[in-house]
C-alpha cells in the first residue's frame, strides 16, 4: 500500500450511498445560493453590466478549481478531500492549515447562514425573534446530519432544486420580457445606454466584481468531498462535475445578463440592501405574491447551504482526527455511517458563530474576515496541491483528466492571488480579511508544531520504555 493509500484509507467506514444525480444538485446547490439571489446586486453596483464579465471570470477560476481536484478526488476519494491531498501532495503542515482552516470558514458561513434564514423567517412572521428560528433551524439541519448519508443527499437534492427551478423560471420569464414575448419588449437598452456606458466603473469595478462572484461559487468543492460516499466515484464523480460546471456557468451569466438588461444598474446599485433584484423582475412579469415567492427561495437557498456545509464541517473534523489532528472522538462513525460526534461539535461551533453575529456583530465581522481570507486560502492550496500530484503521476494514469494542462491552473493561481492582494489592499471593506486572516495562519502554524514536537517526545518516552 502506498503512502497515498495509506492516507485515505484511515479515512474509511463512511457509507457509499450518495447518487450521481444527488452530488450533481448538490455540486450546484452549493454555488446558488443567497450570494446570487442577494448579493449579485452588491456585484452590479461595483461592475454594472459589465458583471457578466466578472461572473464569467469567477466562473473560469471555480472551473478550473473543481476540475482539478476532481482529477484527485477520483484516484483519492477521501472524506478530507483537498485536506488530504495537500497533506499527501505537499506535507502534513499543508494539509493541518487546510482543513482547520476550511472548517472554520465553514463555520463562520454556517452561522451567517442561520441568521440569514432567521430573518427570512421574520418575512412572515414578524413577531417571533430571529434567534429562535436561527436555533430550530441549525438544530435541525445538525440532526439530519447525524442520520443516514443518503437522506442527506435527498434533502439536499430537493433544496438545490428548488432554487434551480426558481433561476430557470428567472432565465425563462425575464427572457420573455426582454424579447417583448406577450408584452411590449423591454430590450436591452440598459447593456450601454445608461451613463457611463457597459462597465462604468472601468477595469476596476469589473475586477471587484469578480471578487464578490468567487464568494458566491464557493462550496462547488463540496463534490470533491462527497466522493468518499459515493459508490463510484471514478465515474460519478466527472460527470457530476461537467454537468455542475456547464448549469452553473449558463444560470449564472444567463441570469445576471437579464438582470442588468431588465434593471437598470444604477437602481439595482442603489436598492441591494432593500429587495432581492430578482423580486422586482418577477414582480414585473406578473408573478404573483413575488415577494414571498422570493423569500421563499432564499430561505431555501439559506437552509440548502446550511445542510450542505454542516456536512462539509463533520468530514473536515471526521478528517482531522483520522489524521491525529484533532481529539479522537471526532473520527468516531455512528451506527448510520455518519460522523455525529465531528457533526455534533461543528454544530455547537456553529450556533455560537450565529449567537454571535446577532450579539456582537463587530466580533463577528473579525469571524468572517477569517472566512473570506481562509477560503481563497484554500481553493489556492488546491491548485498548487495538484500541481504536486500531476508531478507524481503521468497523464495516461489519471482516469480524469483535466484539458490544456498547467496553463489553466496557472491563470487560476495566479487570478487568485491577485484577488488576495486586492482584498489586503482596499480598505474600504476587505482589508479585514488580512488584518485577522493572516494571524490566524500564524496561530494555526504555532499550534502543528507544537503538536508535532509534543507527538514526538511522546513517541520517544514510549520508545525508551
Amino acid at each position: 500500500m502506498t503512502d497515498e493509500d495509506a492516507i485515505v484509507e484511515r479515512e474509511a467506514g463512511l457509507h457509499k450511498a450518495l447518487t450521481r444525480g444527488q452530488i450533481t444538485m448538490m455540486g450546484l446547490g452549493g454555488a446558488i445560493g443567497t450570494g446570487l439571489f442577494m448579493g449579485s446586486g452588491i456585484a452590479i453596483g461595483y461592475a454594472g453590466p459589465a458583471v457578466m464579465i466578472s461572473y464569467a471570470i469567477a466562473a473560469f477560476i471555480a472551473v478550473v478549481m473543481v476540475l482539478s481536484l476532481s482529477e484527485m478526488a477520483v484516484m483519492h476519494p477521501a472524506a478530507g478531500s483537498f485536506g488530504v491531498y495537500a497533506e499527501t501532495y505537499l506535507n502534513p503542515w499543508a494539509g493541518y492549515l487546510v482543513r482547520w482552516t476550511y472548517w472554520f470558514c465553514q463555520v463562520v458561513a454556517v452561522g451567517g447562514d442561520a441568521v440569514a434564514a432567521g430573518t427570512y423567517m421574520s418575512f412572515w412572521f414578524p413577531g417571533v425573534p430571529v434567534w429562535i428560528w436561527s436555533l430550530g433551524f441549525a438544530g435541525a439541519i445538525i440532526f439530519l446530519n447525524t442520520r443516514s448519508v443518503k437522506n442527506f443527499g435527498t434533502f439536499e437534492y430537493w433544496f438545490a432544486l428548488i432554487k434551480v427551478t426558481a433561476i430557470v423560471l428567472f432565465i425563462i420569464l425575464g427572457g420573455a420580457a426582454i424579447l417583448g414575448v406577450a408584452q411590449p419588449a423591454v430590450g436591452v437598452h440598459n447593456l450601454t445606454g445608461l451613463p457611463g456606458g457597459f462597465a462604468p466603473h472601468g477595469l476596476k469595478g469589473i475586477w471587484m466584481g469578480v471578487i464578490i462572484g468567487i464568494f458566491s461559487f464557493i462550496g462547488v468543492e463540496l463534490i470533491a468531498v462527497t466522493a468518499a460516499e459515493t459508490p463510484d466515484p471514478k465515474s460519478a464523480i466527472p460527470a457530476a462535475l461537467r454537468s455542475m460546471a456547464v448549469r452553473l456557468f449558463l444560470f449564472y451569466i444567463l441570469a445576471l445578463t437579464i438582470l442588468v438588461s431588465f434593471i437598470p444598474w444604477t437602481d439595482v446599485g442603489a436598492k441591494v440592501v432593500a429587495q432581492s433584484p430578482f423580486v422586482r423582475v418577477f414582480a414585473h412579469t406578473g408573478v404573483p405574491y413575488a415577494a414571498g415567492i422570493m423569500n421563499f427561495v432564499v430561505l431555501t437557498a439559506a437552509l440548502s447551504s446550511m445542510n450542505a456545509n454542516t456536512y462539509l464541517t463533520g468530514r473536515m473534523l471526521f478528517s482531522l482526527s483520522r489524521g491525529n489532528y484533532a481529539p479522537r472522538q471526532f473520527g468516531v462513525l455512528n451506527r448510520l455511517g455518519a460522523p455525529a460526534p465531528a457533526i455534533v461539535f461543528s454544530g455547537l461551533a456553529i450556533v455560537a458563530a450565529a449567537m454571535l453575529s446577532k450579539l456582537t456583530p463587530a466580533a463577528y465581522n473579525y469571524l468572517f474576515g477569517i472566512s473570506l481570507f481562509g477560503a481563497i486560502f484554500v481553493w489556492m492550496m488546491i491548485l498548487v496541491s495538484h500541481f504536486a500530484f500531476r508531478r507524481r503521476h503521468r497523464p495516461e494514469e489519471l482516469p480524469v483528466r483535466m484539458p490544456f494542462f498547467p496553463v489553466p491552473q496557472i491563470v487560476g493561481l495566479v487570478l487568485l492571488a491577485a484577488i488576495l492582494v486586492t482584498m489586503g489592499l482596499d480598505t474600504e471593506f476587505w482589508d479585514i480579511s488580512w488584518i485577522v486572516g493572516v494571524p490566524w495562519l500564524i496561530l494555526l502554524t504555532i499550534a502543528y508544531f507544537a503538536w508535532k514536537r509534543r507527538s514526538q517526545s511522546a513517541l520517544r518516552i514510549a520508545g525508551s520504555g
